[in-house]
């Protein structure tokens, strides 16, 4: 368990936190870490620092503009949908994009919201407990497999996808940017002489769309039913509570194991996420159509999206914990899309080591084919924590009616709540 260890991280970028928050907001967050565009060496131009809300305008703007991508009909923000916690707005497993809007892609598509304090992706990453011993493995970084250490990192995949926006090159985004209607404003933020090199340009575009997803009010805005608890302006139902209490019991559901659940020591309000990298072993999703070559596995941090690790077998099957902030507002879950209820979720979670022929194929001879989408020399790097630590035959550490009240809990987590006012 990473338990505290992006305490020091939180701490550092404190003196950051005035660019985000309002000093007198009772909301009482983790700041953000420090971004790319604070860098000097990131400055689009020598005497022009563009302020924070000039960026931010022009990324809000750049992330719903459907022109700059190769098919002129996918913005950032289709996929990523502000109204759906800036995930996907549909159940599609994966998402559909290139040049026709025909490719299919190869992974779900996470939510961009509380993003803000993702550390660099880190192969050793030690518990912040007083003990360098304990090694964490491998921590941080965006994307399923952690190889983006930047928002502006992250923006630069999707846009030059074959399967997502579809540019060819850095050029072509550049070229879409000197032909759009906020061309002026692009200039106005970086420079009038931005455009004069394609690469500044480039790196102009994505720091825009940085700032953006910095934006407190928008990516996090820390206004869920379980954040109005903690500052003790609501109180959660007897259901709701019933479900946080399973959601933390080690020998239960035991999920604040990876998703962490508290306030943490410097007063940060939780991410409901370590950023770790794990296995959970799901099942292949036959919907996604490169898993119909049986050649064909993704990996996760050892490949194929990731190849710096390619060699490392001991990290095959191993992808983000995703925050379960806003989890409620999914209907597709896990790296490859292939649950789409919180239900079904939790029913996997605590029966896949209890009742495995329920969630994989069976063999020729009728044997159950477990982690069906890694192969056998992978299948020692698959978590076996609680509630993984049951044999066939054991009872669930959860049943039916304590996964329905996680599930209630699970939803407390869902940004825009209202406290009601006081009599």
């Amino acid at each position: 368990m990473k338990s505290l260890y992006l305490v020091a991280a939180v701490t550092a970028a404190l003196a950051l936190a005035a660019l985000y928050f309002d000093s007198q907001s009772p909301v009482v967050a983790a700041a953000a870490s420090a971004p790319a565009y604070t860098n000097a060496a990131y400055a689009p131009q020598p005497g022009r620092r563009p302020s924070v809300e000039e960026m931010t305008a022009l990324g809000r703007t750049m992330f719903f503009d459907p022109s700059l991508s190769g098919s002129g009909q996918q913005s950032c923000a289709t996929c990523h949908s502000p109204d759906h916690a800036f995930g996907p707005p549909n159940d599609l497993s994966v998402q559909l994009g290139g040049k026709e809007m025909k490719t299919v892609g190869t992974r779900a598509v996470p939510s961009l919201r509380y993003g803000q304090n993702v550390p660099p992706f880190s192969e050793h990453f030690h518990d912040d407990d007083g003990d360098d011993s304990i090694d964490a493995g491998p921590t941080g970084g965006r994307t399923w497999d952690g190889r983006a250490d930047s928002a502006h990192d992250q923006a630069r995949i999707p846009l030059l996808s074959a399967h997502e926006m579809a540019n060819t090159d850095a050029a072509e985004v550049v070229a879409k940017l000197k032909r759009a209607p906020y061309a002026a404003q692009f200039k106005a933020t970086f420079g009038e002489t931005i455009f004069d090199n394609t690469d500044r340009a480039f790196q102009a575009a994505l720091m825009a769309l940085e700032v953006f997803q910095e934006s407190p009010a928008d990516f996090y805005p820390y206004t869920s039913k379980y954040d109005a608890y903690l500052r003790k302006q609501t109180t959660l139902s007897a259901q709701e509570l019933r479900g946080l209490e399973l959601f933390n019991e080690p020998t239960k559901g035991n999920c604040a194991s990876c998703h962490l659940s508290e306030i943490l020591p410097n007063g940060a309000f939780p991410q409901f996420t370590d950023y770790g990298l794990i296995a959970v072993g799901v099942p292949r999703n036959k919907k996604i159509p490169a898993n119909a070559d049986p050649r064909y596995y993704d990996f996760g941090l050892c490949g194929p999206e990731r190849t710096d690790f390619k060699d490392k077998p001991e990290y095959c099957g191993l992808f983000k914990t995703p925050t379960l902030r806003n989890i409620a507002l999914r209907q597709t879950f896990f790296h490859n899309g292939v649950f789409h209820t919180l239900q079904e979720v939790m029913e996997f979670y605590v029966q896949r080591d209890t009742n495995p022929e329920k969630w994989y194929p069976r063999n020729r001879d009728g044997s159950v084919r477990k982690f069906d989408d890694l192969l056998p020399e992978h299948f020692s790097n698959v978590n076996m924590e609680p509630p993984f630590d049951r044999k066939p035959g054991d009872k669930p550490a959860l049943n039916d009616a304590e996964i329905k009240d996680v599930i209630a809990f699970l939803k407390t987590l869902t940004d825009g709540y209202k406290p009601e006012a006081k009599q």
